[in-house]
């Protein structure tokens, strides 16, 4: 039984924390956790609904549907992995209340079999747990194994959306940039023609001065 145990304890590690607790324990209510998983899963259509519309009012659409798309498909599978961990601490428990019943029988048969008869007995109970335990175990490792390809591809296409995203916004940005070169390259142009013709005016010759006025004529004598 404690190897069984040790198998639920590994199957809880898809679920939260707070319901790890609970069914480590042994009261956790996994109906009211799917009843959540279910809630959380129409939050997350809802989400994807909504999001899918507001993508349709950006510039760069397909990137936006792409990212919603990815959200969507994380949070999902993330909820069926926590369903799948339920579903198998069910299945456990029904298995260890199963065992249990056997156990008491196999108790009450001890007591009037034969010595190797009651070894027989134990050691097929102790097959029974090991195959139990190596089956949630191999579970567990496939969860897992499968949840860090799902990591490693999601950071994969993250990457490659936002490098789409900063080259369309380059190609946005690139009217506004070609159109501020030019206003540079015209205001250069008018700085440089004012500085020629500054330095033209500084550089003309002056003229010769003007000759004195010529002396007035006296009145004759009368």
């Amino acid at each position: 039984m404690k190897k069984i145990a040790l198998a639920l304890l590994m199957t809880l590690a898809s679920l939260p924390l707070w319901a790890q607790s609970n069914a480590a324990a042994g009261n956790a209510d996994l109906d009211a956790e799917k009843r959540r998983l279910s809630a959380e899963r129409e939050v997350v259509e809802k989400r994807f609904v909504d999001e899918r519309a507001a993508c349709y009012k950006k510039f760069a659409v397909e990137d936006c549907l792409r990212e919603s798309r990815s959200r969507r498909r994380k949070d999902t599978d993330n909820i069926k992995r926590q369903e799948t961990a339920i579903n198998d601490i069910q299945r456990q428990r029904s298995g260890a209340a199963e065992l249990q019943k056997l156990d008491q029988k196999a108790a009450t048969q001890r007591s009037v079999d034969a010595p190797e008869k009651q070894q027989q007995s134990v050691q097929n109970q102790k097959d029974r747990e090991q195959r139990a335990a190596d089956h949630a175990a191999s579970r567990a490792a496939t969860a897992n194994e499968a949840a860090e390809r799902e990591r490693q591809f999601q950071s994969k296409q993250q990457a490659h959306a936002n490098e789409q995203a900063k080259a369309a916004q380059r190609q946005a940005d690139a009217p506004a940039a070609v159109n501020r070169f030019q206003e540079r390259q015209r205001r250069a142009d008018e700085h440089r023609a004012n500085r020629e013709r500054q330095n033209a005016n500084r550089d003309k010759p002056r003229g010769a001065p003007l000759p004195p006025p010529a002396p007035a004529a006296s009145a004759p004598a009368r």
